[in-house]
């Protein structure tokens, strides 16, 4: 998560006037509503084809210093997904988005892809978008690059000036649960990705479902670019957190909703001061960008001027946190490091990696990632020190930063293929065939062993069947009777030669 935000654009503190810097900048809008309506007639004026001027220096430059002021003064509204088709198998299908799941502080989005009834189940996977200040569309280009190979869902959280007071507030916990409930909704062989910030309310929930023996624990649990360990290669982001303190971040940048929002009088973090955040972390870029902008437009240049909405309509468009979930994590994630330490707890009950048994883990990470630094998403790996080596995996992506870990050509190429791989290895019906294949190895053994048994068995027998011969052989034999020992013989005598002394 974000939380840079510079001082100095708006004030030094509560005293100040920053509890009433919100109601400022309302104002400011509703005061340029009438310009922007200006600006906006005389940009449709000028690039009106029926218009001859239209087709002028003039009339282009004229209408690009209209759209550049109505762009740069409005509050961008919340983008729309806009995803109704996907290549699936080589062959183009339908995508109905829906909405399967409902709180206050947020919903479950189902991505339905219209295919053939023969097809088997793809992975069903649920992705959690980061809250920290964009909405969840800023992961379009991640659902498309997944619809062709699984089952996508994903949280779309509310803007926090949008829900009403009366709906109660959302902390650290509460998104642990909202996670929770979203899991078991889907049930069973579910794979759960979190993309930054949720990372570690993720491993939370996980962690937890194994404690409780909860039967939807899902087959596998992808980390991409999460805060899971800010004391290892921190960032910018994660020094500013340790200077600062909570107690500063709750003085200079908590504020309450402005009427008429719906969410009047509830504290949060503004979208707003996020943006001067995100943007002075990089103004220079900001800056030429607009310019270019500008001049794509002159020069009649549709496909810069294009790229430049899209990109832009996306990145100004944020969004309200709730004081208190803020507030928590900064405290929690980045100055006091909880969940490494093994002290992080939810509801009450302390919160251990060391229980995850049967979900398999993957952790990605950018090479040149600025806001989560390299080895902050691997820490998940060494607390979750029971899963077995063959359900685990960690993938680094060289020459990316943090918008590339979960977006981008080298997402579409390099990352993704794997993260679908990791799914189908450690997914429910890998898992059977698996168990089904060491059952049968061990079938084999088992027979093995006892071939080997019997064979010894025998072997013995035979042995000693062959002893006993020998011995009933020896007790058979007669004895043998002594012989005298022979006498010396008697020297024959003639028969006539006593006769004949005679």
């Amino acid at each position: 998560m974000r939380v840079i935000v510079r001082l100095s654009l708006y004030g030094r503190s509560r005293n100040a006037g920053v509890c009433h810097l919100y109601q400022l900048y309302e104002m400011n809008h509703a005061m340029l509503a009438p310009y922007r309506a200006v600006a906006e007639a005389t940009r449709s004026f000028y690039q009106n084809p029926l218009n001859p001027l239209s087709r002028t220096h003039f009339g282009r430059t004229t209408a690009a210093m209209a759209e550049l002021f109505e762009r740069s003064t409005r509050i961008y509204a919340k983008p729309e997904f806009g995803i109704d088709e996907a290549f699936v198998g080589g062959a183009r299908v339908a995508v109905q988005q829906t909405t399967v799941w409902q709180k206050p502080f947020a919903r479950l989005l189902h991505f339905a892809r219209d295919l053939p009834a023969e097809r088997k189940p793809d992975p069903r996977v649920l992705i959690v978008a980061p809250m920290s200040g964009h909405y969840a569309t800023l992961l379009r280009g991640t659902v498309e690059a997944l619809l062709p190979s699984a089952d996508v869902y994903i949280t779309d959280w509310e803007d926090a000036r949008q829900v009403p007071l009366s709906d109660g507030q959302f902390d650290l916990d509460d998104y642990v649960d909202y996670v929770i409930e979203m899991i078991r909704h889907l049930g069973p062989d579910t794979h759960v990705m979190a993309v930054c910030q949720p990372a570690v309310p993720v491993l939370m929930a996980v962690a937890q479902m194994a404690k409780w023996n909860d039967p939807a624990q899902p087959s596998s649990m992808i980390l991409m670019g999460g805060p899971i360990d800010t004391r290892v290669n921190p960032t910018a982001v994660n020094r500013l957190a340790e200077q600062k303190g909570i107690d500063w971040f709750r003085e200079h940048v908590i504020m309450k909703v402005p009427f008429p929002q719906p969410g009047f009088l509830r504290d949060v973090y503004p979208g707003f001061l996020q943006l001067s955040g995100f943007m002075s972390m990089n103004l220079d870029r900001h800056l030429i960008a607009h310019k270019d902008f500008y001049w794509h437009l002159v020069k009649d240049d549709g496909d810069g001027a294009d790229k430049h909405r899209a990109f832009y309509d996306e990145y100004l468009a944020v969004m309200d946190l709730t004081a208190e979930f803020y507030l928590q994590t900064v405290e929690e994630v980045f100055i006091k490091h909880s969940l490494p330490k093994g002290e992080i707890l939810h509801r009450g009950e302390r919160v251990d990696a060391k229980a995850i048994l049967e979900t398999a883990l993957m952790t990605v990470e950018g090479e040149n990632d600025d806001i989560s630094g390299l080895g902050q998403t691997k820490a998940a790996q060494d607390l979750c020190v029971n899963i077995p080596d063959d359900m685990r995996v960690h993938y680094m992506q060289p020459r990316v930063g943090h918008y590339g870990v979960f977006n981008g050509s080298r997402f579409r190429a390099d990352i993704c293929p794997r993260i679908v791989d990791f799914m189908l290895t450690h997914g429910q019906p890998a898992r059977e065939w698996r168990a089904e294949k060491a059952r049968k190895q061990a079938a084999d053994e088992q027979k093995q062993a006892e071939a080997r048994a019997r064979a010894e068995a025998q072997a013995q027998t035979l042995v000693a069947d062959k002893k006993i011969a020998a011995e009933k052989a020896v007790d058979d034999k007669p004895a043998e009777t002594p012989q005298k020992p022979a006498s010396r013989a008697a020297p024959k005598r003639t028969p006539s030669t006593r006769g004949r002394r005679r």
